[in-house]
């Protein structure tokens, strides 16, 4: 019988990005309602779907090979695992996620030794009393089932709560003290399977695609023709990847350049290569970029 490696696809708000994100790096996960096993197109893997707040603990376990979930959970779960790829995506932007420490405007909270014998409410309880602990601070750490801005000052007098942007925050009148934990999505192995020759290689294969793809959403290929003549001169326009591939014409006196450049830097390089000389300019979409 085949060997099988099971990967554990976060269900909740990084489920859709997670699937997009595997579907760029080549592999196609079909989720069907209702279900929580994911088809997915390499008959050598298996996949579940459980909470990204619950993957570390079920992959520590061994019920899970590998599993993605943010760097917060793992931390919250004080989890045994092998933190295997940093895979810098989420359901909004692509900045870290933060837990962050957050009173009211007013509050004379102005610091994380201001909160010793206070009351916090928050999700993440285990990683905010090790904060705390890590701080000499004691303080007593309620769970919030949700709505935890509005706990404040009432109710608690200050919140751990999630944040991208920072904005729900401010509208709600908070003000941010400390960062508890700063998390981005991470593909995770057990550490039995990760001794495991065929399965850690095969964990090594999908994480070196999950970084290509998401390496290459913020870059584009490009393709001109340059006269020799004018070869230097477009050239040092060129902030490539590594250096450009040139190859020879039909035409002598014509060379193909081809080069990886960034997305960001595309609109105003363009211009400068049709007036350094290239001509039949071509920006092209990458599906991954491989180091």
């Amino acid at each position: 019988m085949s060997q099988k490696l099971k990967l554990g696809i976060p269900k909740g708000s990084l489920q859709e990005s997670t699937v997009e994100l595997f579907r760029k790096a080549g592999y196609a996960v079909s989720i069907r309602d209702r279900s929580y096993a994911p088809a997915i197109d390499d008959p050598e893997i298996e996949c579940l779907m459980f909470r990204a707040q619950e993957m570390a603990r079920y992959v520590e376990r061994g019920i899970m090979d590998a599993g993605l979930t943010g760097k917060d959970w793992i931390v919250e779960n004080n989890a045994d695992v092998v933190e295997v790829a940093d895979l810098v995506y989420s359901k909004a932007t692509t900045k870290p996620f933060r837990w962050v420490l957050a009173v009211p405007e007013d509050s004379p909270i102005k610091s994380v030794k201001d909160l010793e014998g206070k009351r916090i409410a928050t999700e993440l309880v285990g990683a905010t009393q090790r904060y705390l602990a890590k701080h000499g601070v004691t303080a007593e750490v309620e769970y919030s089932w949700g709505a935890t801005e509005i706990k404040v000052p009432h109710l608690v007098d200050a919140i751990v709560d999630g944040t991208e942007t920072g904005s729900s925050l401010r509208a709600h009148k908070l003000r941010i003290v400390d960062t508890v934990v700063e998390s981005v999505t991470k593909l995770i192995a057990n550490k039995a399977s990760w001794e495991d020759p065929w399965k850690r290689q095969k964990i090594e294969i999908i994480a070196m695609l999950l970084r290509g793809a998401l390496q290459a959403e913020a870059k584009v290929g490009l393709k001109l023709n340059v006269p020799k003549a004018k070869l230097e001169e477009v050239t040092r326009q060129l902030p490539a990847l590594h250096t450009p591939t040139i190859a020879n014409q039909l035409d002598a006196e014509w060379l193909a350049v081809e080069v990886v450049v960034d997305k960001a830097t595309v609109r105003d390089l363009i211009p400068k290569l049709k007036l350094a000389g290239a001509e039949g300019i071509i920006e092209y979409p990458l599906n991954k970029v491989i180091y």
